[in-house]
């Protein structure tokens, strides 16, 4: 089945509340349904798109992971430890039963539908309790192992990449602790404060029970030029006053190499340069950032008596420049306006 955004699947807005995003499926899921449309492919289709995208937008952990890693987050359902991903999300697909809702993770299809479809599956409007309405069961959870969280702390190149890194905790196995040893890959254009989750790699649970899971947090390591700022990375450049008056070319350092800027005569202080795409990668694979370059310009503190003698000349022909010539003309006729 094709990805389509799920906002798109159920025709709501990106800030829609939760009532209006059960509101939306609702509607799709009533039009639908297999027991509706019998033999219907293509209803079927559109009612487990419609199931599939509202059992992410109806969670708010699962909506923010959508939202921040598009529809990359849905493969990580794929494998225990395979992926750093892996079952964060719940994105289950439905290549399950045919006919049926297919696999979505923990909530079944019944579960998803109980908040506002127990006419439709008991065959009558609802009334008294017990009349004509299927009793629900509290569901049991089986206890488990605590989960644990790790910091991870990364270059902001290793954040550009991806990388991977092996990392080494103690948690408990049995009754006694272990020292164990992951290997974790990190993928390229994560975040500061993005969760990597790892199933079952926490505690091991009570009686043996299904162990916690691991949380990798990530933080990155202070750079000496490059800060970040969602995917674009930003660059502060030192550029001597004479060269941001008659204009030069310089080589920079990027996340992944070097580029050369041209710096044009007449550059002003704090004028930012845009080198598209060289910004960080977008994890949901929504194409990348830009870097951008602000330039600072270096006037020295001390020059010689020759050296100001030149500068000295150069004002005399050059005389005032223009904002300066703009700033004096409105100076003069705000004290004109005083004096009146």
């Amino acid at each position: 089945m094709s990805k389509r955004d799920y906002y798109s699947v159920l025709g709501v807005h990106r800030n829609a509340s939760v009532d209006e995003i059960k509101k939306a499926y609702r509607k799709l899921a009533m039009k639908f349904h297999p027991d509706k449309n019998p033999g219907d492919k293509a209803a079927e289709d559109k009612f487990k798109e419609a199931s599939e995208a509202y059992e992410v937008l109806r969670d708010p952990k699962k909506k923010q992971m959508y939202d921040q890693f598009g529809h990359a987050a849905a493969a990580a359902g794929a494998g225990a430890g395979a992926n750093p991903f892996d079952g964060f999300s719940g994105f289950g697909g439905f290549g399950g039963n045919p006919g049926g809702a297919g696999d979505m993770g923990p909530d079944s299809f019944q579960d998803i539908f109980s908040d506002f479809f127990s006419d439709m599956f008991t065959g009558g409007a609802a009334g008294p309790a017990g009349a004509g309405q299927r009793q629900q069961r509290p569901r049991q959870r089986p206890s488990k192992g605590a989960d644990l969280r790790y910091s991870l702390s990364i270059a902001l190149e290793e954040a550009f990449t991806g990388c991977e890194k092996v990392i080494s905790f103690i948690r408990k196995k049995g009754a006694k602790e272990e020292t164990a040893k992951l290997s974790i890959s990190v993928p390229a254009g994560v975040k500061a404060g993005q969760r990597l989750k790892l199933r079952g790699e926490g505690d091991t649970g009570p009686g043996g029970s299904s162990p916690g899971d691991l949380f990798v947090i990530i933080n990155f390591q202070e750079h000496p030029l490059f800060r970040r700022r969602d995917k674009d990375v930003l660059l502060e450049l030192p550029v001597s006053f004479v060269d941001a008056i008659v204009g030069t070319k310089m080589e920079i350092p990027t996340l992944s190499g070097k580029a050369t800027l041209n710096i044009p005569a007449g550059t002003q202080p704090n004028q930012v340069f845009r080198l598209k795409s060289k910004g960080f990668p977008d994890i949901g694979g929504y194409g990348s950032g830009d870097m951008l370059v602000k330039v600072v310009i270096d006037v020295p503190k001390k020059l010689t008596q020759d050296q100001l003698e030149v500068i000295q000349k150069l004002k005399t022909s050059i005389g005032s420049s223009p904002m300066v010539s703009e700033f004096q003309k409105k100076m003069t006729d705000l004290f004109r306006s005083r004096k009146s």
